[in-house]
């Protein structure tokens, strides 16, 4: 038997449409939370994080750690453990994760005019301006999603084996419409499709193994042949390309390795050690010119760094975000350094904390131990000498985790 796959917009009544269906066809129905979920408890990594690499807002330190790749392969491993089981309805952004090449899988787009949508927001007791910033956050949120995954626009056709228009006698005709597409013989169960589901699951292995390497790469597998579309710019493309063809033979399942230039390759430098994910540094101090030239600084020798220039601008990034290491000025208008030290110590005692000062004292400096500090510089401090405390720091860090993920 074969599955049913429902993308939508806001307001959309998709409920009314996956309800029916479900009543109909007796089917099961999978909502993004359970897949987050499942995610979630078996690559043990917070169900916050699995949300928020789909609908965002991305990580500052994305670029650096690939968390948003890392978290995109988790879930592709498991849905394609999903898509083996027949009778089942997808609903939410987890839709978009099964590839054309599933064909017992039917993929339906939802949409709608917004001018409808605000109607059916209002109905709800949303205010016109309330409802119209909801729509628009959500449909950023979508669209991104979308073009992450896909580079295409939200609408575009072949995302979709039909598109429903959400027109008269809604959701009783979607529902038809659905279930006649359902029944015609090309989404029924063929081996061919089945193939592209156990190539979904290599493929998403392989892209985990590049990532823990450091590796953004674009993935494509057929019938357990990879093939590598390298994005980027590099300057001696052999030694990447037998790089990256080790880290995908190693993965079970993988019968052969190509490695080609993608649409965006250019000849450029490239640095040929591991790209091993860096630490995620935050930087705090008012001088702006400074902490920006340190981050770039940093940046260069493969640190994931970012700026912040006040205390306040420190803890409300702590709210969203959370660094391996931050480097702290002392004296700063506003919420002081130690201020800062305190409360992060208080709700992140795992950040490891590097007080960099030009204005200290040694009571400054007995204070900052006293209250969990890692280090205590003093401005000018050399490159090399800070970042090999950051490594210490991080490799502290590390090692927490380590055993945190152990005990698990």
């Amino acid at each position: 038997m074969s599955s049913i796959a429902l993308f939508n917009t806001i307001f959309i009544e998709e409920k009314k449409v996956r309800e029916q269906l479900a009543a109909t066809t007796g089917f099961d129905i999978i909502q993004d939370a359970y897949i987050i979920n499942e995610v979630s408890e078996k690559y043990s990594i917070s169900a916050d994080k699995v949300e928020r690499a789909i609908v965002g807002p991305q990580s500052v330190f994305n670029q650096f750690t690939l968390e948003r790749e890392r978290i995109t392969a988790y879930l592709k491993a498991v849905m394609a453990e999903h898509l083996k089981k027949p009778d089942i309805i997808y609903c939410g952004n987890i839709a978009q994760l099964i590839p054309s090449s599933v064909t017992h899988v039917l993929r339906v787009g939802l949409f709608d005019k917004t001018s409808n949508r605000i109607q059916r927001a209002m109905k709800e007791g949303l205010t016109e301006k309330n409802a119209v910033k909801v729509i628009k956050r959500n449909d950023i949120s979508a669209a991104g999603w979308v073009d992450y995954l896909h580079n295409k626009e939200i609408t575009h056709q072949s995302l979709y084996d039909i598109i429903v228009p959400s027109g008269e006698n809604f959701p009783e005709s979607a529902v038809q419409l659905i279930l006649e597409n359902y029944n015609k013989p090309a989404v029924m169960e063929q081996e061919t499709s089945y193939q592209a589901v156990k190539d979904m699951a290599i493929g998403a292995q392989v892209e985990l193994a590049l990532i823990t390497k450091g590796y953004a790469t674009e993935v494509k597998c057929f019938c357990g042949e990879i093939t590598l579309l390298v994005n980027k710019s590099v300057s001696n493309f052999t030694k990447l390309s037998n790089t990256l063809t080790g880290i995908a033979e190693s993965v079970q399942g993988v019968n052969s390795v190509n490695v080609l230039a993608g649409k965006d390759y250019h000849v450029s430098v490239y640095r040929g050690q591991e790209f091993t994910l860096p630490p995620k540094v935050l930087l705090v101090d008012d001088e702006r010119e400074f902490v920006q030239t340190l981050s770039e600084r940093l940046n260069t020798r493969n640190y994931g760094s970012y700026p912040v220039f006040d205390g306040e601008q420190a803890l409300e990034f702590l709210g969203t975000e959370l660094p391996d290491v931050m480097v702290l000025d002392l004296k700063m208008p506003g919420i002081g350094g130690v201020d800062v030290l305190r409360k992060t110590k208080s709700l992140n005692p795992e950040i490891e904390i590097i007080v960099l000062t030009g204005h200290g004292s040694e009571e400054d400096k007995k204070t900052c131990m006293d209250l969990g500090a890692y280090a205590y510089l003093n401005k000018p401090v050399d490159i090399s000498e800070l970042t090999k405390i950051i490594d210490a720091a991080h490799a502290r860090v590390a090692a927490a985790k380590m055993v945190q993920t152990q005990k698990v």
